[in-house]
This record gives structure tokens, sequence and C-alpha cells, in this order.
């Protein structure tokens, strides 16, 4: 299968050639000729299968073949959850659209609006937008979207757990009934379904990947230590190992901050990322990693959603999630687009419930191993009940996976 008998335009292949893809994903394969058809679909892919291609490259021709406006009205709206993958997504559309006549931008909270409404009253065709500011900007009449041709909803799971339903539904209400809708999620819960059923039109499901399973190259692993050893740990398997690119995951901000302190007392490179830091810190921080000037990022689960690190070697978690489905999308960081990964995962006696809830939802037991010199307290036994564990993981639904409730996350 080649990007030509896709379907695809000169145009289009020649800026596909220039970024050195040879032949589609899985994901693209199957979801750029149905989005040609002028189809409603529904697709499931995890981060680092080329979804974002998926759906950019059939847009960007659809757009150019059509019957184009002379002031450039918003013709396609792709709507993602956070700042880093708004980014991401419109850095795609530029690249894939460089040798045809369409215009994008992107727009996101925590920067200035201002140049982001002076581009808009210039025109494009394509606007790549977070639902909150897109919101915003709708409310100070600085932008329409009457003119909608295609919506995109991408990592429309994040968007939930988020909290952004009312907020899309808003939008949803703004744009014309008329359109061709396109939903992408790296799972396939009940909420999203009903969420798709409310808006997508005879839609044509498409999964590049089994619902819920992890990428086949990515390596898992389990330690068993004390939480009190867990920084000591981390800071060992990092300099021992000699890796040069780690991305961390906490649960909580402060955690974040914490665990750098301590790493950089230690002689490791780190910065934070997470809701509280500014755009620019974020973006500051994020441009050190990928230029090796940063060693280690210790991310919350929200902010790491949507950041496009290229061969990433190394995911470690310093603390399990309470929700087993942010798992797959942690360790997904790694692994992507056919490279081989390494996700550990530290785990104390307190979280033995995580990691079991993982494990249902994985299908699979993971690997355990303990350390020399950082094993576990043999005396130190878990409560009988864990305090930190969520009441919504008590909510059992058919398939032995859960369907508790999520509680909103800060807006990124």
């Amino acid at each position: 299968m080649t990007f030509k008998s896709l379907g695809l335009s000169n145009a289009l292949l020649k800026a596909i050639n220039k970024k050195g893809y040879l032949e589609p994903s899985a994901i693209q394969e199957k979801a750029i000729p149905l989005i040609l058809e002028g189809k409603d679909v529904l697709a499931s892919a995890q981060t680092g299968t080329g979804k974002t291609a998926g759906f950019t490259l059939p847009m960007l021709q659809i757009l150019t073949t059509q019957s184009k406006w002379k002031r450039r009205p918003i013709r396609a709206l792709v709507l993602t959850p956070t700042r880093e993958l708004a980014a991401q997504v419109y850095n795609n559309v530029r690249e894939y659209g460089e040798f045809v006549d369409i215009r994008s931008t992107v727009i996101f909270g925590g920067v200035n609006a201002k140049p982001q409404i002076k581009t808009l009253r210039n025109g494009v065709d394509i606007l790549v937008a977070t639902p909150g500011r897109l919101l915003d900007l709708h409310n100070q009449k600085a932008l329409s979207l009457a003119r909608i041709e295609i919506l995109v909803l991408d990592e429309a799971d994040r968007m939930l757990d988020m909290g952004f339903l009312r907020d899309i539904k808003k939008i949803l209400a703004l744009i014309p009934k008329k359109r061709q809708n396109l939903l992408f999620s790296a799972t396939f819960s009940q909420e999203i379904k009903k969420l798709a059923g409310s808006f997508l039109y005879h839609p044509v499901m498409v999964e590049a990947t089994p619902e819920n399973t992890t990428a086949e190259k990515v390596s898992q692993k389990v330690y068993r230590v004390d939480k009190s050893k867990k920084t000591a740990l981390i800071n060992h398997l990092i300099s021992d190992g000699n890796w040069e690119q780690v991305l961390v995951f906490t649960r909580t901000k402060h955690g974040a901050n914490k665990l750098c302190k301590k790493m950089i007392g230690h002689g490791i490179t780190a910065m934070a990322i997470h809701g509280n830091k500014s755009q620019t810190a974020r973006t500051k921080a994020l441009a050190g990693f990928k230029k090796g000037e940063v060693r280690v990022l210790v991310a919350t689960d929200i902010a790491a959603r949507g950041l496009d690190i290229p061969l990433l070697p190394h995911v470690i978690n310093f603390e399990l999630p309470n929700v087993p489905e942010d798992y797959v999308h942690r360790i997904g960081r790694t692994g992507r687009a056919g490279a081989s990964g390494e996700a550990i995962s530290l785990v104390s006696q307190e979280e033995k419930e995580y990691l079991r809830d993982i494990e249902k939802l994985l299908d699979q037991k993971i690997p355990s191993e303990i350390v020399e010199g950082f094993e576990p307290d043999a005396t130190n036994t878990p409560e009988k009940k864990n305090p930190n564990r969520s009441r919504h993981q008590n909510f059992k639904r058919k398939g032995g996976n859960r369907n508790y409730k999520r509680r909103s996350s800060k807006r990124n």
C-alpha cells in the first residue's frame, strides 16, 4: 500500500515525501479513503500511530478540491483538549499543506489573544483550537463558525476526562448541521460512543489497534519498592543506566515539582510540565527535552497528553495512575511509529490495587522485579483499605473494565 494508492493529490504526496514517509500506517490506510469519500468516521487509534496525518491529509485534499470562498471563512475545525496537542496538530497541517493553497492557524489559552484575533481576521481555512479559547473568541465575535464543512474531535476521550463535554455541546450548536464529522479517540468508552451517537451521521468505525491495548513494541516492567525509596531508585535507574531522555509521570503537580527538585539535587537535569506552568515555560521545557539539554521531563497526565516526542526510549511511572486507561496513554508516549521503547512503573505496597486494575484492563501480567539495594520492607503491609483509592473504582462494567465517573481535571 502506498500513499498514492489512497487517492491523495500530487501536492500532498510531495509534502509526505519531503517528511520522509514511505507508506501509510494502519490508521491512515483505513481512515483516509473513507474521509475522502465524505463519510463520518469514528476512529480508535493510540498515540504514535499516525492518526493526525490520518485526518489532516484528507481534510487538506477536500478543502483544496472544493469551491473556495474569497474571504476565507473557517471551513474546517479541529478541536483538541490541550495546548500541546493543538500546536502539534497545527504543525502537521502546515507541513502537509506546504504545497496547497490553504491557510491555517491555531488558538489556545495561556497566551495573548490579540495576535490570534489578527490572524483570524485575515482569513483562515483550517482552525485548530482548544474549546475554551475558541468559545472565548467566538463570544468576542472575533471568529465565525457558520461555514464549517469538516469538524474533527481529536483525543475525544481526554476531552471528556477534562470536563469539556459542555463546551463541545456549545460548539456543536454554533456550527452548520450539514458537515462531515471525524472523531478520534484512544479508547471507545461508553461515554465516547454516546457522544459519537449524538452528532455523527452513520459513522464508519475504524480501529487501528484493539481497544485498550498498549503498543506492541513497548517493553513493560514493574519495580516493587517502598514509597520512601522511589526517588532514590529513579535517580539510580537514570544515572546507572545512563539514560538521556526520560519522561516521568507523577499524579500531582506538587509531586512533579518536588521530584524535579530532588533530581536536580542529584545532578540530573530535569524540568516539570503541568497545568500551573505558563505556556512559555512548558514550551521551553519541551524544547530543551527534545534537544537533549534537559534529561528528564516530569509531567502530569493532562500536561503530557499531545506531546510529540519522536523515538522516546523511556517512560517511568513514578506513581501509578488511579484510572487504568491513563496507564495506556502514559506508556503510549514511547514505542511510537514502529520504534521500541521501555515503560517502567515504580510500585509501592499502597499501589497494588492500582496495578491489579491495570493488569485486568490489559488482560496481561506485567513482569515484576526488585532492584538490589532497594528491596521493599517485608514488614510494610498495606492498609486494609487504601484511602487514596478512588471510590468510583467500586463500580464495575461488563467485560471487567471500569465504568466510573472521572473527576474533572483542571483545564490546561
